[in-house]
């Protein structure tokens, strides 16, 4: 209770304080104090009330500061771990792909020859992808990937004190690959058991994110570092990071997954093509990915081509624009995860051939470099995007069981219709000129997102009543299932 206080002595009442005083004056200066401090008080009260109104709106969610599904994913340590193992990994894989390349050409002095060591990368792919996915689905994933990282730590190494040797070279890109073949579907396939459903868009969108950044900052770097000190401090950073990634791996908290009864891995390829042509969604999947490989392939090989005959640009314009993809394969899936949290709709998995596609078509059609670059930018968006949400739907509709055959599978039959792309597209370039390889490439790519679009499921679902499965994984929802989709338990 507020009460005046007059000449010292406290008044509990207006009569009180008209005896104490005998006159008005001070009646009225009391009345201004007391409007005065009710006032004061109406002011505190209502300054009470908006904090405690503000404390129980944060209490009760209704202005959270909520963490980014970005954030989520980063929290657990799982993930985390496999983050930082990956991001550090591609800084070697930059310095190793730059030094390779370099240290080929610095040998032989051929084009030809460093051509030859995208076949020797690709040949372990066709020969072992169908292989790996097997082991992956069999072994345990976490042991794969430290074996893989080791063994390519082991190939960097020789190659600081063997480099200078073209054979070793050769072995070395194809040893890389082959290690890969098995790490790759690995990795993709334990995300799920690392990170809740809604938060697989946005840790595919980090992964990719990470590698395409440290692509384009450690690349310039990689290339002076080799142009100064030699091939041997490139593959030396290498070797070290891959020893890092393993370290890291090593301990990734991941569900041991028992062991498969021993098996032929025939036996298992063959359960996983049965898979994935009873699936409706995967094998229309495949069809789209065969198609957009076979428009992709040439159109990336050959834009060192379309810059010269067609845009008429040197050197430096045309890292230019690659450096536009950059911008664009960098900042896509950034804005992806963080508007999207399930990718599980074709719109969002076939949105992004049919950009590419009316990208390819645009660099057909006009000549003008700033049109160039920014569909380029464009270009680079829907690669970004379009991995990412390949990468979260197969990791949220895929069993656990099943996961590492059906990427590998996939990745398989991306790098044959790329390699297969990549012959047929020279072949049209110099029969009809590079023009006719962009506008084939643009209708292919269009028509293999339209295709996907119209002869999927309208949901993309589980793909497998597998949820008495320990081990499916947390984006592996029964609530998501879809009755169109039924592969064998």
């Amino acid at each position: 209770m507020n009460v005046p206080v007059v000449t010292g002595a406290i008044v509990d009442s207006p009569s009180r304080l008209k005896a104490t005083t005998g006159g008005l004056t001070f009646q009225r200066r009391e009345a201004v104090g007391s409007s005065r401090a009710l006032r004061a008080s109406n002011r505190a009260a209502v300054a009470r009330g908006l904090v405690t109104r503000r404390r129980r709106g944060r209490a009760a969610g209704s202005s959270p500061r909520r963490r980014s599904s970005l954030g989520r994913a980063l929290a657990s340590t799982g993930f985390r771990r496999l983050f930082v193992a990956q991001t550090v990994s591609r800084w070697g894989d930059t310095f190793n792909a730059v030094a390779l390349v370099l240290l080929v050409y610095r040998l032989t002095g051929s084009g030809l020859k460093v051509g030859t060591t995208v076949a020797f990368e690709i040949a372990p792919v066709l020969l072992l992808g169908f292989v790996a996915g097997a082991v992956v689905d069999r072994l345990p994933r976490r042991r794969v990937m430290v074996v893989a990282d080791l063994g390519r730590a082991a190939i960097a190494l020789a190659l600081v004190v063997w480099g200078d040797r073209l054979g070793i070279v050769y072995a070395a890109a194809l040893g890389f690959s082959a290690f890969t073949v098995f790490f790759k579907p690995a990795a993709a396939s334990v995300v799920p058991t690392l990170v809740a459903a809604e938060d697989l868009v946005a840790a595919n969108s980090g992964l990719w994110s990470a590698a395409v950044i440290s692509q384009i900052v450690l690349a310039p770097a990689a290339g002076a570092l080799v142009a100064f000190a030699g091939a041997g401090p490139a593959f030396g950073i290498n070797a070290a990071s891959f020893v890092l990634s393993a370290a890291l791996l090593h301990r990734l908290p991941i569900p041991e997954r028992p062991l498969a009864p021993p098996a032929q891995h025939v036996a298992d390829v063959v359960e996983g093509l049965r898979a994935i042509r009873s699936s409706r969604f995967l094998s229309v999947l495949a069809g789209v990915q065969g198609l957009a490989a076979l428009s992709a392939g040439a159109t990336s090989a050959l834009l060192v081509v379309l810059a010269q005959r067609h845009l008429d640009v040197g050197a430096g314009r045309f890292g230019l624009l690659l450096a536009a993809i950059g911008v664009g394969a960098g900042s896509g899936p950034l804005a992806l995860q963080r508007y999207v949290s399930d990718a599980r709709r074709p719109a969002l998995l076939y949105g992004p051939y049919l950009l590419r596609g009316l990208v390819d078509l645009v660099l057909a059609a006009f000549s003008a470099f700033a049109v160039a670059a920014g569909a380029l930018v464009a270009y680079g968006v829907g690669t970004s995007t379009g991995a990412v949400t390949y990468n979260s739907v197969l990791q949220a509709t895929v069993p656990d069981r099943l996961r590492g055959r059906v990427f590998s599978f996939y990745d398989t039959l991306w790098q044959a219709a790329r390699l297969a792309s990549i012959g047929l597209g020279g072949v049209l370039a110099d029969t009809f000129g590079i023009r006719a390889v962009y506008l084939m490439g643009g209708v292919v790519l269009m028509a293999a997102g339209a295709w996907g679009w119209l002869a999927s499921p309208a949901e993309l679902g589980l793909l497998a009543s597998d949820h008495n499965d320990p081990y499916a994984g947390r984006a592996s929802s029964p609530a998501a299932t879809a009755a169109e989709d039924g592969l064998p338990a």
